[in-house]
């Protein structure tokens, strides 16, 4: 039970963590339209969290909540991926990020929605829905900046070599994705990875950008709680709140 706790803790920080970076931009974007979509996605994301940490809590039987699990842990107990911890950057660096990590978290729950733990497969085939949606407008936003303006073009560009080295880690398998893909409950990030690969491809070469050479040196360690500088400044805003007046309640 514990190794399914954990698995599903890291899913449940993946997308709490990225719902905080998204809503930094809140009254900050380009366009009122734009800002408005992003910040959906991050409602979106923050309410996935909430079923993933709240089945963790279930599972982990200490008498914890998602709300808890959120606000009452430090850096080094997330296990979220590092591409999700990285500051906004740019609004390029930003759409990048998301269109990266879109186009992974898809095939993710995808997979997920097959998984032999029943709990598991009904969150994913909720969240599938809004992510389905995700994918799609952060892909399209690619290919329009991605083959637009000559500006437009560099800044896509210089955001994907930048945050390359962090694609990494999503296909990597460490002992508790493998036991998770043994007992039927996650997918084979392999396969995984080839998905995510085929559809990144034909993007990049829709929106005329440049895949960053193979083999370049990955960044890793998020999932085992080895985190970037940014984490702990993202989490400090996130858990002021609460760790000022503990137990404070609307």
């Amino acid at each position: 039970m514990t190794d399914k706790t954990d698995y599903v803790r890291r899913l449940g920080d993946n997308v709490l963590v990225l719902s905080q970076r998204l809503s930094e931009w809140c009254g900050k974007g380009p366009a009122l339209e734009e800002d408005m979509a992003l910040i959906n996605v991050s409602l979106d994301l923050i309410g996935q969290a909430r079923l993933w940490l709240a089945y963790a809590a279930e599972l982990e039987g200490a008498g914890r909540n998602e709300d808890q699990l959120a606000f009452l842990r430090d850096a080094h107990q997330f296990h979220n991926l590092l591409l999700v911890e990285l500051p906004n950057g740019s609004y390029a660096d930003t759409l990048a990020r998301q269109f990266l990590f879109d186009v992974w978290h898809y095939f993710l729950l995808e997979g997920l929605c097959e998984s032999s733990d029943a709990r598991i497969a009904e969150i994913a085939q909720k969240c599938f829905k809004e992510v389905t949606y995700h994918v799609r407008r952060s892909t399209d936003l690619m290919i329009r900046l991605g083959d637009g303006t000559e500006e437009s073009h560099r800044r896509m560009q210089d955001a994907i070599d930048a945050l390359w080295m962090y694609t990494g880690e999503l296909f990597t398998a460490d002992a508790l994705d493998q036991v998770m893909q043994a007992n039927g409950i996650a997918p084979d990030l392999g396969e995984l990875q080839q998905k995510w690969q085929q559809h990144v491809t034909e993007v990049m070469r829709e929106a005329t950008l440049q895949l960053p050479a193979s083999g370049l040196w990955m960044q890793g360690g998020g999932k085992q709680g080895r985190h970037t500088e940014h984490l702990g400044y993202l989490l400090a805003e996130m858990q002021f709140l609460q760790r000022t007046y503990p137990g404070a309640s609307w």
